[in-house]
């Protein structure tokens, strides 16, 4: 597998001559991300100490299907932690807990027997489910349901009957894309009839494979990412599964975020690693920027766009744009948020750089600002569909409005405009939907990088946005939150401490002067849905 890095943080002279001594403690921050797996070694002051990453390499079997094989991620997984290690100076024996942060909805089923999967993972991204989700979401049964509980949401004011009422399914959740395997791959039909079968999205997954099949468990975060969970009775939806006739006895027992959920098989590193944080990327590295208070807002720009507001103790029922998820439980602590994501960010730079218009995505900024503008070319990002509030899996990539005096400046700057335009429609989605003020935006992941975005973002929003100094945030998030169950920090007060900051980005434009643009961007975007549509 290709690598991408393995190197060691650069710290001072002494400590970086001197021998790790043997009460030096550290943790592990892993993030199976759907691009790069990456590993960091953290200290007691949260710098990164090594370092390894290996990409990760993306099936696809059919146009629509989105797929990564569970033998090479195993392969990469145990890599990237052995390299890591090993680029910190450090042992084994010095890695006090292990946190790991995984992509969510991508899942598995194997079996219960003998821990051979039936299939490749299925990634969030995947489309072959897209007719089912059409299909259930105007069922009479689906129309029922909502009917029914908007009726008992207007007389008890339930917020559990409020989110009912505005349930669709989505291409996203894990739900319609396992009822598909149910309909289309009998040996996990039978698996399931036999009461051998399980289901696991990558978190309890590769739990399973690190204790040699003796833990079989997933967390609150990963839980109510999959579209199988209530959030607000904290369990499997019964209803869910009487009205897809799932069995619940195929899907793994939930547990504390920061949890100690067995070690590490001795064979796989030598010594019996704790295993003491599962957690969804994005609730991670809400963590990880310490966005602990309501009202605080993460915007991760990475595969995808998320953008993540901590409600606090308190759901808050969605209206079809946002969505009910669980933060992280510690104890008795429950923090939850509301998410909504546009699927396509690094994927349309990455999609870019393949086609020769640029030779490194660092080049972007420059292209971009050599230009007045996009001299009317708009490019629409939705190579996986288009996600709230358009919600339509049918929707294509597109560039419209070329000229014969277009050049790849132009199709580049109308790139980084698309990704400033959605953050734009979701945080205004956020302002309409959540009644909740805002305190504070924090950004993270790979796009954060390019300040053409970012400072564009700041100005359609007007708003502050603050970039972290290091922005592998779900990595930070993961390792903080393992060390908290092993002591290695005390509370979240001592990590808001620790955290730094690079870059606060202040509006330096009014919104309106990029009004005419953006409306010519959602006219293009009207144009582009419904193009895969078979009807």
């Amino acid at each position: 597998m290709p690598v991408l890095k393995v190197a060691a943080e650069r710290w001072s002279v002494e400590e970086a001559s001197a021998p790790a001594s043997s009460h030096s403690r550290f943790v592990l921050g892993l993030d199976v991300g759907s691009t790069v797996i990456r590993c960091h070694v953290y200290d007691r002051t949260a710098r990164v100490r090594g370092s390894s990453a290996q990409k990760v390499e993306t099936i696809y079997p059919q146009p629509g299907w989105v797929e990564i094989d569970p033998d090479a991620l195993w392969t990469q997984f145990v890599a990237v932690i052995k390299d890591a290690v090993k680029a910190a100076g450090v042992q084994m024996n010095q890695i006090a807990g292990l946190g790991i942060s995984t992509q969510r909805a991508t899942f598995i089923t194997w079996n219960k027997k003998t821990g051979h999967h039936f299939h490749n993972f299925i990634s969030w991204q995947d489309l072959r489910a897209a007719e089912l989700v059409k299909s259930w979401n105007n069922s009479l049964i689906m129309k029922l349901l909502r009917g029914v509980c908007g009726v008992l949401h207007f007389f008890s004011r339930s917020k559990l009957m409020s989110t009912i009422s505005h349930f669709y399914f989505s291409t996203q959740h894990a739900t319609l894309r396992l009822i598909w395997v149910l309909q289309n791959l009998s040996e996990v039909k039978r698996a399931v009839e036999e009461n051998n079968c399980c289901f696991g999205t990558i978190d309890t997954w590769l739990l399973y494979k690190l204790t040699k099949g003796s833990s079989f468990a997933t967390d609150y975060s990963n839980a109510s990412t999959t579209g199988f969970f209530n959030p607000f009775r904290m369990c499997w939806s019964k209803l869910l599964a009487t009205i897809l006739s799932l069995p619940l006895s195929i899907l793994p027992p939930v547990k504390d975020t920061s949890h100690n959920f067995g070690s590490v098989d001795e064979e796989i590193f030598g010594v019996p690693v704790p295993v003491v944080a599962l957690v969804g990327d994005q609730q991670s590295a809400m963590f990880g920027e310490c966005c602990f208070q309501r009202g605080d807002v993460k915007l991760t720009m990475g595969t995808g766009t998320f953008l993540d507001i901590n409600t606090g103790n308190s759901l808050q029922h969605a209206n079809g744009g946002f969505y009910p998820l669980i933060g992280w439980k510690i104890g008795q602590e429950v923090v939850y948020l509301a998410e909504s994501n546009a699927g396509d960010t690094g994927t349309a730079i990455i999609w870019a750089q393949k086609l020769d218009l640029f030779r490194d995505a660092a080049e972007t900024e420059k292209m971009a600002l050599s230009l007045e503008d996009s001299e009317g070319v708009c490019f629409v990002p939705s190579f996986s569909g288009l996600q709230a509030p358009l919600n339509d899996p049918c929707a294509c990539a597109s560039f419209m409005g070329l000229k014969h005096s277009t050049s790849k400046h132009h199709l580049v700057r109308a790139i980084l405009e698309s990704i400033a335009f959605r953050n734009k429609q979701l945080y205004d989605m956020l302002q309409r939907e959540i009644q909740i003020p805002v305190t504070n935006i924090r950004a993270d992941g790979g796009v954060c990088n390019n300040t053409f975005i970012m400072q564009m973002t700041s100005d359609l929003i007007n708003e502050k946005i603050d970039k972290p100094a290091h922005f592998d945030m779900s990595c930070l998030g993961a390792a903080t939150l393992a060390g908290l169950a092993v002591g290695f920090w005390s509370d979240k007060e001592e990590l808001q401490k620790l955290r730094q900051s690079e870059t606060v980005f202040k509006p330096q434009k009014k919104w309106q002067e990029y009004e005419a643009n953006m409306e010519n961007w959602v006219k293009a975007v009207t144009r582009s849905m419904n193009w895969y549509n078979k009807t």
